[in-house]
């Protein structure tokens, strides 16, 4: 537990995105507990459009993920030692009281034990990250959003009376976002995400778009520069706007909340409409889903098949029966219960 109450305070989740989603409610949380504290973020580049105006936060702190790596494979390991101090100096330079490793890796462990800080809390892990921790404790996965980080705050004593999720955008991103978002309210789709358990088939997919737009809808498909191709094939011949991997991710998420809903497999844009509010319906089959989200205008769908959540080890022969099972039809029934 914490010894004493602390000045300076780093919270580390550097990725992915759905996870600092889920996780940015422990900024509110440590802060009502500890008004005059300042609380830094350590993350990824990648994730940074999320935390910059996070209410609360200090600073977003960059672990320069990607130059270690090329230093690594080109084998300049004398360069990546001094690196690794230069960064080593920089975060004992902030004299940290108490470090959260909300990631729960061995990597993150790591990087807790580079800030010097007395007091280095996470989570269990199977990855040898003790060595690197004062404290852990398990994870506590329930059916509750943001469960083990909402688990971690009571642990620590801090206030979680109101846990929500926030997105901290840059005023500039969402201002880009309105700049080109459709003057008609539209409804963001959100078909992509990590591993091939986790999507939803194709042919649900334009049965769903085209519904949507026979019902007078706007559909807008958002996704990564990395699902461009697959996003070409699904959205071919269909009445949607294909913004996929069109922008950064700040803009993204400001055109996720600017939207009159969001219909998204287990992915971190549609994380983001539950954290802005907006209507949302979440499509689970192979990870364990949050059941309970705390908001009215929210619906998950989950079949919970014997075999589910398989999570990276799925049984089906690379059916996805989980998925398969989700209809068009139930997925437009959800959505019109919510607008």
């Amino acid at each position: 537990m914490i010894a004493t109450e602390p000045k300076r305070v780093l919270i580390i989740r550097l990725s992915a995105i759905g996870d600092v989603v889920f996780a940015s409610p422990l900024v509110a949380a440590c802060k009502k507990r500890y008004p005059e504290a300042d609380i830094d973020w350590l993350s990824e580049g990648v994730v940074r459009p999320l935390l910059t105006e996070l209410p609360g936060l200090n600073k977003v702190i960059l672990w320069p993920r990607q130059e270690w790596q090329e230093l690594w494979r080109e084998k300049r390991f004398l360069v990546l030692f001094s690196a690794v101090a230069a960064f080593r100096r920089k975060l004992r330079a902030r004299n940290y009281d108490l470090v959260i490793d909300a990631q729960g890796l061995l990597k993150s462990a790591f990087l807790a034990w580079l800030t010097g800080s007395r007091q280095r809390i996470g989570f269990k892990s199977k990855e040898p990250n003790g060595i690197f921790l004062t404290e852990r404790y398990e994870k506590s996965i329930t059916s509750r959003i943001s469960s083990e980080y909402l688990a971690l705050a009571d642990t620590l004593g801090w206030d979680t009376s109101s846990f929500e999720m926030v997105l901290g955008l840059s005023a500039s991103d969402d201002a880009r976002a309105t700049d080109v978002a459709p003057e008609a309210p539209y409804v963001v789709v959100a078909p992509f995400t990590t591993r091939p358990q986790k999507h939803w088939t194709q042919a649900h997919w334009r049965t769903l778009i085209g519904r949507l737009s026979d019902a007078g809808h706007q559909v807008v498909c958002l996704g990564g520069p990395g699902d461009r191709e697959e996003a070409a094939t699904l959205l071919d011949g269909l009445p949607v706007l294909n913004w996929v991997g069109n922008y950064p991710l700040g803009v993204s998420a400001g055109l996720v909340k600017q939207a009159a809903g969001v219909i998204g497999v287990d992915t971190g844009l549609t994380h983001m409409g539950i954290a802005a509010g907006i209507p949302t319906v979440a499509l689970f089959g192979s990870t364990c889903p949050y059941l309970e989200t705390g908001r009215d205008n929210v619906r998950v769908i989950y079949h919970g098949l014997e075999c589910a959540p398989c999570k990276r080890s799925p049984t089906c022969a690379g059916r996805f029966d989980c998925m398969v099972g989700i209809t068009a039809d139930e997925a437009l029934s959800a959505f019109n219960k919510l607008v």
